[in-house]
């Protein structure tokens, strides 16, 4: 396994983020811990996971099973470098993200946070979270509230750093400036959407990120399959009359159809698999720490194992970026 610095911190992490957004769900527990296991045997020492995520009837379940296999011992937590995140609401009869939902038990309040962390704690049989990322912006709670918080947290040892999720580059900005004027280290890690296929990120998000010295954590790496083999999965579904996955409504639109037949051509030619193509193209770009992967199977993490040690060269590369263009750098691309 190959490892960096996460961001601007001390912190050694590997270049592939075992995320568990899958644990507990579509992948049973058994299985997930398994797959665990295979990744800390790997050297894959980043978990990200969140207090979310679970099924509707139990949430905050990934966290549970991700709990439990830290309890089974041989040194596991030590050998884990923990994310979680906090926003959704986690009360019994809320609900989740924007929609409307019982007041105080979602976002970033400070109260908020002081609660969801002592839950996470528990859910997760730890006494401390390494990174607790925010996982989208809250417009209603200035930042000088969520860093208090944050140092309070830090100050008794249950949180070591903070990171985001779906920050936009100027709310980047906003967040480490005000952590600066109270002497506070800030985010050190963004998650983002960031692929082959969706390069916005790299107008503003990457770039406040790389400025400000925040491991940009790709999350999404396949475009919800696309990029992992879509249109040679959907003519073995065919085939086999099975079901197609989440890709096939992309594969709908006469233009990504095009440019994924493109892609899967290219990669065609020089015999490499178009998943794990598409995790190297990630760890080839600028200021990315490592890209997300939530493996539902054994199978699936064993490819995405096989990315990190993949070489692309210049010219797959630029055929790469011809398929899938970049908006190239801010402001050059949408002025003079």
């Amino acid at each position: 396994m190959r490892y960096t610095q996460l961001g601007r911190t001390g912190l050694k992490v590997s270049r592939i983020v075992l995320g568990t957004m899958n644990f507990g769900g579509q992948t049973d527990e058994a299985a997930s811990h398994t797959i665990m296991d295979t990744a800390l045997d790997a050297g894959v020492n980043f978990f990200d996971t969140a207090d979310i995520y679970g099924v509707a009837e139990e949430k905050g379940l990934t966290e549970k099973v991700i709990g439990r296999w830290f309890a089974r011992g041989g040194g596991r937590r030590d050998k884990v470098v923990l994310a979680t995140k906090v926003y959704g609401n986690m009360s019994e009869d809320g609900k989740a993200w924007n929609e409307e939902s019982w007041p105080n038990h979602d976002r970033l309040s400070a109260l908020n946070i002081r609660r969801a962390v002592e839950a996470s704690l528990r859910r997760l049989g730890t006494d401390h979270i390494d990174v607790y990322q925010f996982h989208h912006i809250d417009r209603h709670t200035p930042f000088e509230e969520i860093w208090q918080a944050v140092d309070v947290l830090v100050r008794q040892g249950k949180i070591l750093h903070a990171g985001s999720s779906n920050f936009p580059g100027y709310k980047i900005a906003q967040a480490n400036e005000s952590a600066a004027n109270r002497g506070s280290m800030g985010l050190v890690s963004e998650q983002c959407l960031y692929n082959l296929a969706e390069r916005r990120a790299e107008l503003d998000v990457i770039p406040a990120a790389r400025e400000y010295g925040l491991g940009v954590i790709p999350w999404s790496p396949l475009h919800q399959g696309l990029l992992g083999g879509a249109l040679r999965k959907e003519r073995e579904a065919v085939g086999a009359r099975t079901k197609v996955g989440r890709s096939a409504a992309g594969l709908a639109d006469p233009v990504v159809r095009a440019r994924v037949q493109a892609y899967e051509d290219l990669l065609g030619k020089h015999g490499l698999e178009p998943g794990e193509v598409a995790l190297a193209w990630l760890l080839t770009r600028p200021g990315v720490t490592g890209p997300i992967v939530g493996p539902r199977t054994q199978e699936q993490f064993a490819s995405a194992l096989r990315a990190v040690e993949l070489e692309l060269d210049e010219e797959l590369l630029a055929g790469l970026d011809e398929i899938f263009p970049g908006p190239g750098p801010a402001p050059e691309a949408f002025a003079w």
